[in-house]
């Protein structure tokens, strides 16, 4: 009896390996799978995964009532036309924007034009859809006019420096496009085109340049190319961003002494790496109106003019 005990109390349960796994092969497969759902996500999920981020605007210029309605897409970087594409198109035009604006980089490596053209051509909106060319476009040697004539046979016009007037419901409007990569000589170009009676909506593919050569003639600044930084971590830095990018990596800003609200857009596509990471591309619904108290209080971070010499920078 004793001796049987004592082998009852000294038995001990069989090796891990018994049940044919080690403690260091599970985590072993554990992180492989974690990592195979994360590269799920980055590389199929999340380029899929269009989020559709609304944003109010008070400006003065706008007199109380509906207001405008502008859907804002970037960086479409598109070969062909995929489902996904095809499925954002019903969600925009589901919207009824007045406008659709277009902040450059349609195409991708191949260099081609058609994915894009297919998909503007399938969008609508009230009052046209205008747009101006980034730098993939001067990359592929696709700019100016072989470009005006691609977007034209969509229905979108091309703006190089220039600017288109239009009346919505009554309020005198001007789309002021800027061509890559909004240098000086650009800027004077559109300034000079601006009248400070109307509301003036400036498309710069980038968003850091010097926005001070426009306070007080810009009513709103829309831009891309950041692409949000594409692959995310919180409270982390983008691991990279494109030349005149940095301090505005997405979202809404208010620059210069003026506070023009400048909205950088995370784009739809995808550039250099087909993958997406706590950063899914986007569609931009701004309601711009009157009065005051449909926008969030803003605050401002720590002050950084690396890629800007306009002065203040405020971000929400």
């Amino acid at each position: 009896m004793l001796s049987g005990a004592l082998r009852l109390v000294n038995d001990t349960p069989p090796a891990a390996d018994s049940f044919g796994i080690s403690r260091r092969r599970f985590l072993a497969s554990a992180a492989t799978l974690g990592g195979g759902l994360l590269l799920g996500k980055a590389a199929w999920h999340e380029p899929r995964t269009f989020i559709l981020e609304e944003r109010q605007l008070h400006l003065a210029k706008i007199p109380p009532g509906p207001g405008l309605r502008i859907v804002h897409l970037s960086d479409l970087h598109l070969r062909s036309l995929p489902r996904t594409f095809a499925t954002a198109v019903e969600t925009i035009n589901k919207l009824r924007p007045d406008l659709i604006l277009l902040t450059g980089d349609y195409l991708d490596q191949a260099r081609q034009l058609e994915g894009a053209i297919q998909f503007i051509r399938k969008l609508s909106a009230a009052q046209g859809i205008f747009a101006i060319q980034g730098n993939w476009e001067y990359w592929a040697r696709l700019e100016g006019e072989p470009l005006r004539r691609g977007l034209a046979a969509a229905g979108a016009e091309l703006l190089i420096d220039e600017r288109r007037d239009l009346l919505i419901r009554g309020i005198p409007v001007s789309i002021l496009g800027i061509d890559y990569p909004s240098a000086s000589h650009n800027l004077e170009t559109v300034s000079r085109l601006a009248t400070r009676g109307r509301v003036n909506i400036a498309l710069s593919h980038v968003p850091a340049f010097s926005h001070n050569k426009l306070a007080g003639l810009a009513d709103l600044i829309l831009s891309g190319h950041t692409h949000g930084g594409q692959v995310r971590l919180p409270y982390v830095q983008p691991f990279y961003l494109p030349r005149f990018s940095l301090p505005y990596i997405s979202g809404l800003y208010r620059v210069t002494e003026k506070h023009i609200p400048l909205y950088v857009n995370r784009g739809m596509g995808t550039s250099l790496l087909p993958v997406r990471f706590l950063c899914p591309p986007e569609i931009t619904l701004l309601t711009l109106g009157n009065p005051p108290g449909a926008e969030l209080p803003w605050r401002r971070p720590p002050r950084d003019t690396s890629g800007d010499r306009s002065g203040s920078v405020e971000h929400r």
